[in-house]
């Protein structure tokens, strides 16, 4: 039995061992020199497949007991932490987690991967460690409470319908998007219109959400194309394409794929997909939750809900997006995404009212640029008004 296990490739060892819950995976890498070998080897490193199952569990499921130290032990490569620490709950990193010393520049990268890029205001002269585990102190206690001693004022984006955007802020204290957004219908006549909100993408800590109106305009000039671009990246849809390969499940599908009328070859439809892969690319900073992992593409999750109702004649009835879409940022807490009992999952008011939806941080220019690459602005101004 021996010689006939020295046989195997380590690459099929090393799926073998994937598939072990992480308890076993330790127990089973001591066993002999070889498996320790195989374990320990940053190449095939086949703890990553059981890390991300603990990692992709529902909300109110515990991690495996295994993965609170995981860091002491030398036979696990350290490039795991880099996922651990960008995907994982913020309290049981906090608070269960025996964390790795790992080096500054890895510490950068989890800070990368794990927060919105504006917020790397908040680093000051610390170390990237510091500010990591300071901004994960600082997410968890805004995410439980309603304090805002740390940011009074909280910014976000407007979208114009003339192709400009504003950078805007309010009192964090009384932050309300629909509040806000209520208000803005008031000043462009838009009050007698319904507002639909809509999730852009999710990460670890905070959801990004879209705030408008969809009407049947009268007018082209109503139309807010950017809104639409933003939302519908230009030539992507929501098809699900398998890929023959084996990844994770975050990245087992390939989603976009351009028009593709009734009179084109299959091979044209492939080619058109990874043609439309060379234009965007998958967002690693930050890093997207599993939900969305697959962004901008689409991600088969059930809670990528960008092309709700999408057409070629606009969103659901052929409606189009008028006048201002507003832009924010929601901290998820541990109640955030419990569904509410009016309105579907994950749309409108369900992303907005209710417990655990009263917690937001501020958007700023460098997150619209991550999120939103493609997007041109005529003109980006801080503050009300024109600009200058």
């Amino acid at each position: 039995m021996t010689s006939v296990f020295d046989a195997l490739p380590v690459e099929l060892v090393a799926d073998i061992l994937g598939e072990l819950d992480l308890s076993s995976l330790v127990t089973v890498s001591y066993l002999s020199r070889r498996l320790y070998a195989i374990a320990s080897d940053p190449g095939v490193n086949p703890w990553r497949v059981p890390i991300l199952r603990n990692l992709h569990r529902p909300p109110n499921t515990e991690y495996e007991t295994s993965l609170k130290h995981l860091s002491v032990r030398q036979v696990v490569p350290r490039q795991n932490w880099i996922e651990i620490l960008s995907l994982a709950r913020a309290e049981w990193l906090l608070f269960q987690a025996t964390l790795p010393n790992l080096k500054a520049s890895d510490w950068e990268e989890c800070f990368k991967r794990r927060f919105l890029p504006g917020w790397e205001k908040w680093k000051k002269e610390s170390g990237w460690k510091e500010a990591f585990l300071m901004m994960l102190h600082r997410i968890h206690h805004r995410s439980h409470s309603s304090c805002t001693s740390d940011e009074s004022w909280t910014k976000y984006i407007m979208l114009n319908r003339n192709g400009s955007a504003n950078l805007l802020e309010a009192s964090s204290r009384n932050y309300n998007p629909l509040t806000l957004f209520h208000e803005f219908k008031l000043q462009n006549n838009l009050a007698h219109l319904e507002t639909h909100v809509r999730q852009v993408v999710e990460f670890a800590d905070v959801r990004i959400i879209a705030l408008g109106v969809l009407h049947k305009p009268r007018s082209s000039m109503m139309v807010n194309k950017n809104a639409r671009l933003f939302l519908h990246p230009p030539g992507m849809e929501r098809v699900e394409v398998d890929k023959p390969n084996r990844e994770t499940d975050a990245a087992s599908f390939v989603s976009a794929q351009s028009s593709v009328s009734s009179h084109d070859s299959p091979d044209s439809s492939i080619t058109r997909i990874y043609d439309l892969n060379q234009t965007y690319r998958r967002l690693m900073h930050p890093l997207p939750a599993k939900s969305h992992a697959n962004y901008p593409f689409y991600t088969p999750s059930g809670e990528d809900k960008r092309w709700l109702g999408f057409g070629s004649d606009g969103e659901e009835g052929g409606r189009q997006w008028v006048g201002g879409l507003m832009l924010t940022a929601q901290l998820i807490g541990p109640h955030t995404k419990e569904p509410i009992a009016d309105g579907p999952w994950l749309q409108d008011l369900d992303l907005v009212t209710g417990r655990g939806r009263s917690q937001y941080g501020s958007f700023t220019w460098p997150d619209l640029a991550a999120i939103a690459p493609w997007l041109e602005l005529t003109k980006r101004i801080d503050g009300p008004g024109l600009g200058i």
